[in-house]
């Protein structure tokens, strides 16, 4: 059960984090069948933080046995250039939580190289990216030349980070690239990430916001109020050109937006 909250974008609520990996498994799995329903195949995008282990249940039941795994093709929003089997990288996380518990084609996860400089990790993996566009397995954007992956699944962090967009750090929005080499403020870690018109050009994008550690962020987000005299939160970016953006939260990310309110947000159960 979750609250969808009367706001643009969409917010839903659920009471606590295992609720939240419920809903948002179900969400990618009806987004998964009707991407293989309309076009034969499904691409999903993943985010580090806690989005690899919130997608566990993917591995259980119903899910493991009624998702088409040989339609999947899985990329990364973002990836540390650490040695492929480090606990920081995002790919080993996912695998440990639920890629290896699926029956997903080895060949469908489409990997960020390693052991590799930044600039020639973010040129391979466009490559990747630009073959899979070539053979239609992911299609063309119809308004931009960016893939039009069928789902993006973001991470809001504490300090308002969305992906790799930081505050007051240039954000990857380059018209040419569709893949950079980028550094975090908060670790020492080179990374890659997709930039923004591949991000905003995706058919879904979700952001999920969860514990009390997200809820002043969260609050600013939503609530569309600058965070600091240097910009807007670096959540406003994230607006798809043709798609659908969704939040997920739990009850502990969404408190202090619902305090703020005052009870004036009107909520559905679903």
């Amino acid at each position: 059960m979750y609250s969808t909250w009367s706001l643009d974008p969409e917010v839903r609520v659920f009471e606590d984090v295992e609720e939240l990996s419920s809903g948002l498994a179900e969400y990618v799995h009806r987004v998964s069948e009707e991407a293989v329903s309309d076009r034969g195949s499904f691409s999903l995008v993943l985010s580090g933080g806690d989005i690899p282990h919130l997608l566990r249940k993917l591995g259980s039941l119903p899910y493991v046995r009624t998702a088409e795994w040989s339609r999947w093709h899985v990329f990364w929003a973002e990836e540390n250039l650490v040695p492929k089997r480090h606990p920081d990288s995002f790919y080993m996380q996912a695998k440990h939580s639920f890629i290896s518990k699926v029956p997903i084609p080895p060949a469908h996860i489409i990997p960020v190289p390693h052991g590799v400089p930044g600039d020639a990790a973010a040129n391979a993996y466009e490559y990747s990216i630009r073959q899979l566009i070539r053979t239609r397995t992911v299609p063309a954007s119809p308004s931009t030349d960016c893939p039009r992956f069928d789902l993006v699944i973001l991470r809001l962090g504490p300090d308002g980070s969305i992906s790799s967009f930081y505050f007051g750090h240039s954000v990857p929005d380059e018209d040419s690239q569709w893949v950079t080499a980028v550094s975090s403020p908060n670790t020492p870690l080179e990374r890659v990430a997709l930039t923004l018109p591949v991000v905003n050009a995706a058919s879904n994008v979700v952001v999920v916001a969860s514990g009390s550690d997200a809820a002043r962020t969260f609050c600013e987000a939503v609530a569309g109020r600058r965070i600091n005299e240097d910009g807007s939160h670096p959540a406003h970016l994230i607006r798809p050109i043709d798609g659908k953006l969704i939040w997920f939260a739990d009850a502990a990310a969404a408190g202090l937006l619902s305090m703020h309110q005052h009870g004036g947000l009107s909520g559905t159960r679903a």
